[in-house]
């Protein structure tokens, strides 16, 4: 073993389900943090069988499993940053928050609640356990506006209502809040970070025209969970992962994989890996 080692990398982990078609889930988060020049570890949550077209099935991990994943790397590597995806039960959601207690880093979390068709994906009870154990432990969490409805039992679906409900939102005990407006029904999509005590800030795009977007929640996560690895703060992050999601998004624009809506090109401009020198 060489014992002579000069670098040190950034590092994300991603705890999050599986696709195997590779468009979502664990494999894009690792997609998205190796392109951005970190290193990506996992540990997987869930089973689903979906490809471009939808979800087939999906299997549960046994919650040893789940438990023994986190500690065989946290007793090897330490994460500069988090990204929780899909987590579908209240004991996964008990199991994870006792275990990232005392974890100094920063914690994106993604509330996955509800299918592309508008299905919501876990119970009612799973999602009080996630508000009153992860979102705490979060430094900030990323609903899109469906999983924004879902948090504060109302329809959210326009700019207007968006900034009607961030109150709301905050006051469920997270630090802060990306609400997402890729399903605004507009040519400028708006998505606008919040936080207590501090001001909102917006951050806009225009609208590509494409059904590739598959995994897009995903990729935005763990590209802020890498911004911030890499020491970016917070508003500094947002703004660069949302810029790497719609360039990823505008890189898969043309590119046919997949008979339904087809996954981002997250190496549309590939980072090598960041080297920082030890002392």
């Amino acid at each position: 073993m060489n014992l002579n080692k000069k670098y040190a990398v950034p590092t994300v982990l991603s705890i999050a389900g599986f696709d195997g078609s590779g468009g979502a889930g664990i494999q894009a988060d690792s997609k998205t943090i190796s392109s951005l020049g970190c290193y990506a570890m996992n540990v997987l949550t869930a089973l689903p069988i979906q490809n471009t077209q939808g979800v087939k099935n999906i299997f549960e991990i046994p919650d040893d499993a789940i438990r023994e994943q986190m500690a065989c790397i946290f007793e090897d590597i330490y994460p500069d940053s988090i990204k929780i995806g899909m987590v579908h039960s209240s004991k996964l959601v008990e199991i994870i928050a006792e275990f990232l207690k005392d974890y100094k880093g920063p914690i994106v979390f993604d509330p996955v609640m509800v299918s592309t068709s508008g299905h919501k994906l876990i119970n009612d009870d799973t999602i009080q356990f996630i508000k009153e154990l992860l979102f705490p432990i979060s430094t900030v969490i990323t609903p899109n506006l469906d999983e924004v409805s879902v948090l504060v039992n109302e329809k959210v679906s326009s700019l207007k209502s968006m900034e009607e409900v961030t109150d709301k939102i905050l006051s469920l005990g997270c630090k802060a809040a990306l609400l997402k407006g890729g399903h605004l029904n507009s040519d400028i999509l708006t998505s606008i970070l919040i936080q207590q005590e501090k001001t909102a800030q917006y951050f806009e795009s225009k609208r590509i025209d494409t059904i590739n977007t598959h995994g897009s929640g995903c990729t935005l996560s763990s590209a802020l969970a890498a911004f911030l690895a890499r020491g970016y703060n917070l508003e500094q992050s947002t703004e660069l992962a949302l810029e790497y999601v719609n360039s990823a998004i505008l890189g898969s624009k043309d590119i046919l994989i997949g008979k339904g809506h087809g996954p981002l090109n997250h190496f549309f401009n590939p980072q090598k890996l960041i080297k920082y020198e030890m002392d």
